[in-house]
């Protein structure tokens, strides 16, 4: 019986860390119906058994029996605490051992091969491209990042990490290779406009390949370098429309997704533009999937993150977004040497607030998106949304679900 009970035990404590459904309980207790009934047969036997062999005992010493115990309570006392205390222990050892056994069969496979998550590609055709010559787009110290196109005449970016050395204990791990298949899966859910949605991956010796859809026009820094060298104009109404995306996408990450998701590495080469300029945030939530990866400091690292990474919040992406809407208000890189003149600060934020303080915004404005009053009234106020975004204080910037609707009243989307 102390079994039975411990059944009972094991899935009152299941149903109600998993607050499962009536449906879900009915379910279980189905799976688990032949093992209960069992022993309950097995207890009900036994006791039968014990009850006809001391039968005829108990009925010659029931009288002195009963004397016995109204003479010693104490021996009452006793036997139920007895019984309590080895029931609850029985119960214990075995919601032990169906938790350990839940836990084992409950656990993701490992998956081999190529794992898609889109319909217009195919295992073989994936593997057949991969195993190509593909041209290089560009390269980071933790991998590089390649066009190819299928046999379908499907073009794709793929970005392979090379985050574990190779042959290194850590990549051979089962339990690390289990969490980042978990991650990717998760990473691989989620949708959105302004997003690059993981299309597949292939897990290799040393790495991953993420495959992901190609964006012809390239990404923001891509197209602010063709900017500066006056190969494309692009006005402010195109560069708030690209800024309110990005915001949308950060918002996405920060507020809808559950668990909340960090981008840790937001500039403009991870912020892709598809041909109409719409923006799609690339490269989010891996800093968090492969903790390995190259991290150091940059222009775009946030102050509080300088000497502590593990101080990263959504604030901190907000200060990645603030260097994005400067360098879309500036026209100017980030590194560029202009702002690490000690009259300016040091850096972009640096010299937006100086600005903004001395009532100078229109000092920062990119001259060739000069135009009609309305519109530069817009951009000056687009310089104090940026120089919140940048301030040292976390505390002190704006939240991206504050900043989408602070853009989007700058103009009617």
């Amino acid at each position: 019986m102390g079994l039975i009970c411990g059944c009972g035990f094991v899935f009152c404590v299941l149903m109600f860390k998993k607050r499962q459904t009536f449906f879900y309980l009915a379910k279980e207790l189905l799976v688990f119906q032949p093992l209960v009934l069992l022993l309950f047969l097995f207890s009900l036997h036994h006791n039968t058994v014990q009850c006809e062999g001391r039968l005829s005992k108990n009925i010659s010493s029931e009288t002195s029996s009963q004397s016995d115990y109204k003479d010693n309570p104490r021996k009452v006392i006793v036997s139920i605490v007895l019984g309590a205390v080895t029931g609850l222990i029985g119960s214990v050892l075995f919601a032990f051992v169906i938790r350990c056994i839940v836990r084992y069969l409950n656990r993701t496979p490992i998956l081999k091969g190529p794992v898609i998550f889109s319909p217009k590609i195919a295992s073989k055709t994936l593997q057949l491209a991969l195993s190509k010559e593909n041209h290089l787009l560009g390269s980071s110290p933790n991998g590089k990042y390649y066009k190819t196109v299928l046999e379908n005449g499907l073009t794709i970016a793929v970005k392979r990490l090379t985050p574990f050395e190779s042959n290194s204990p850590e990549s051979r791990r089962k339990s690390v290779k289990r969490q980042i298949q978990m991650e990717l899966e998760l990473l691989a859910s989620l949708r959105h406009r302004n997003l690059m949605s993981l299309r597949a991956y292939v897990r290799q010796n040393d790495g991953f390949s993420l495959v992901y859809d190609y964006v012809s026009t390239g990404s923001l820094a891509d197209v602010m370098n063709r900017v500066r060298e006056n190969e494309l104009q692009i006005g402010w109404e195109v560069r708030l429309r690209i800024a309110v995306g990005v915001v949308k996408g950060l918002q996405y990450l920060h507020f809808t997704c559950v668990p909340q998701i960090l981008h840790f590495n937001l500039k403009p080469t991870n912020v892709m533009l598809d041909a109409e300029f719409e923006p799609r945030l690339a490269d989010y939530g891996l800093a968090k999937l492969l903790p390995n990866l190259d991290r150091g400091i940059s222009l775009n690292t946030p102050p509080e993150c300088l000497h502590n990474r593990s101080r990263y919040t959504e604030k901190s992406d907000i200060f990645g977004f603030g260097m994005i809407l400067g360098v879309l208000l500036t026209g100017k890189d980030a590194a560029d040497p202009f702002f690490g003149e000690a009259s300016r600060g040091g850096n972009l934020g640096c010299w937006l607030r100086h600005l903004k303080q001395a009532g100078e915004e229109r000092e920062a404005l990119d001259k060739s998106i000069l135009g009609e009053q309305g519109e530069e009234d817009e951009m000056l106020m687009a310089v104090g949304i940026a120089a919140a975004c940048l301030s040292d204080m976390p505390a002190d910037r704006p939240s991206s679900d504050e900043l989408v609707h602070m853009l989007t009243q700058l103009n009617s989307f």
